[in-house]
């Protein structure tokens, strides 16, 4: 045996181990481009995005009438009166935080008279997550808050 492979107690033993360093991204273009692209920036998701992709998973749920507390519901109506029915109306009833891919939600909704809260908030949480995580994010909180019950008109 040679002088390296064996264990010496008065030598300091050195061990080499190979390094994990990420590929770097070629410097040219090409079809290598493609394979690589994760490399050249991020992707963020704004709050918005998250908002409206939660809105519409919610306003989809049977049961679910209106999103939006008193509040936004009032200026709502006010600006549907003026005209300007759909502002807002994308985002209305749903706030987001986003931390990377990281995602807390909460809806704020109104539910139709009759309907099991459980059920429709259950139901609305469900769909909110799937619609979200379908994006590439992860939902860590989903909070639906029942704000009123739409009594049926006479």
């Amino acid at each position: 045996m040679s002088d390296k492979a064996e264990f010496h107690a008065d030598r300091t033993q050195e061990f080499y181990l190979p390094a994990m360093v990420a590929p770097v991204p070629p410097a040219h273009g090409g079809a290598e481009v493609i394979e690589v692209a994760a490399f050249r920036g991020q992707t963020k998701f704004e709050r918005e995005v998250v908002e409206k992709i939660a809105s519409a998973a919610a306003r989809s749920v049977p049961g679910v009438t209106e999103l939006g507390g008193d509040v936004a519901r009032f200026f709502n109506s006010v600006l549907d009166k003026i005209g300007l029915d759909k502002v807002g109306d994308a985002t209305r009833g749903v706030w987001a935080k986003v931390d990377g891919t990281d995602v807390e939600v909460t809806v704020i909704l109104v539910i139709s008279a009759g309907e099991v809260v459980a059920d429709v908030t259950a139901e609305v949480r469900t769909s909110v997550i799937k619609a979200i995580e379908s994006y590439g994010l992860h939902v860590i909180e989903c909070t639906v808050k029942v704000d009123d019950i739409k009594l049926p008109e006479n």
